[in-house]
């Protein structure tokens, strides 16, 4: 009896990538961290630059490095700033970077507001030295990171790349906004190809200690009260760290000229839903501590992920339910 022939859809064939440089900024933090580890296991060489500054304990940072370290995968950890062009120009000249994987930045909303100079400093001004570097280095290929913050307070759901954007009000979102601008000028100009990612509030293991998910986690699981700003009203779209590195590796795999994605889960989650979510992953009640609506958070956030389904054949399957047991089953295990 004759075999039956067929061809694999396009997608699903499997391909050979030859290993590929990269250069990941902020590669010791949350996302940083486990995109290194996905880059490593794909076979790519993997240079993390950071500065361990303390936003937030460092020693949290150090620990991710050493769970990648522990890896047979060629990693090299880089201590600097990306305020000191020489440092990100000497490993420039060492190394012949493929791709620049951009993901330090200076983080939050709130903190934004205390700080409005520095964000400016770090985000901004560390961008322009990370694409200029990359212009005079040869590095054609960038993704940056950008936030989800920059569509403001938009009555439009869900977000899509295609709002207009002109109401940021954080120097947080500002900063972003302008990283944008940016990435887009030295395509334009200088013919890089450069890719703008909007993360959509990413949660996971690592989570940054000052982050709503691990914050209230914490204090829940000490017996503390969790500060909720508002009436428990407002909403955000959680994402899955998998999956934002999942977006992250198929924009490693193109070339796009420039673009913008949203990454998100497009499920808007209330905050008094995710305090019950965490209550019942931890078996204990939430003590609540009321307090008014900050300036700078927007109400409510969601993606319209519909141009990364279709560029990137992006597709998140960690629902909100699930990473939660996740992060708390991390959490566990690694007391801070």
């Amino acid at each position: 009896m004759p075999q039956l022939e067929f061809e694999l859809p396009t997608h699903l064939r499997p391909c050979y990538r030859p290993p590929v440089k990269f250069l990941v900024t902020g590669g010791a933090g949350f996302i940083g961290s486990h995109l290194c580890e996905r880059l490593l296991a794909a076979g790519h060489s993997v240079w993390a630059f950071d500065d361990l500054n303390s936003f937030y304990d460092p020693e949290l940072k150090r620990r991710n490095l050493r769970e990648i370290q522990s890896r047979t995968q060629p990693f090299e950890f880089v201590r600097g700033d990306l305020a000191d062009t020489d440092a990100l120009a000497g490993l420039l000249n060492e190394v012949k970077f493929d791709q620049i994987i951009h993901l330090a930045a200076r983080a939050g909303v709130r903190p934004s507001l205390e700080q409005p100079a520095l964000y400016q400093r770090v985000n901004v001004e560390g961008t322009v030295n990370v694409l200029e570097a990359a212009r005079l280095h040869g590095v054609n290929k960038l993704i940056i990171a950008s936030s989800s913050s920059v569509y403001g307070v938009n009555s439009k759901m869900p977000f899509s790349e295609s709002d207009p954007i002109f109401s940021a009000i954080s120097p947080y979102a500002a900063s972003k906004l302008a990283c944008e601008a940016l990435g887009h000028v030295y395509h334009h100009v200088y013919g890089l190809d450069v890719v703008m990612l909007r993360f959509f509030t990413v949660y996971g293991p690592r989570q940054r200690p000052d982050l709503a998910i691990r914050k209230f986690a914490s204090l829940i699981t000490a017996g503390l009260p969790i500060p909720v700003f508002g009436d428990g009203s407002s909403a955000r779209d959680y994402t899955y760290i998998s999956d934002i590195v999942d977006g992250v590796m198929a924009c490693t795999e193109k070339e796009f000229g420039f673009e913008i994605f949203n990454l998100g889960e497009s499920e808007t989650v209330k905050l008094s839903r995710l305090i019950k979510l965490l209550e019942g992953a931890l078996g204990k009640k939430a003590i609540l501590d009321p307090k008014p609506a900050q300036p700078g958070d927007v109400p409510f956030t969601c993606a319209d992920i519909s141009k990364a389904k279709e560029k990137l054949g992006y597709n998140p399957t960690v629902r909100i339910e699930r990473g939660i047991a996740l992060f708390i089953d991390w959490l566990r295990e690694n007391p801070a």
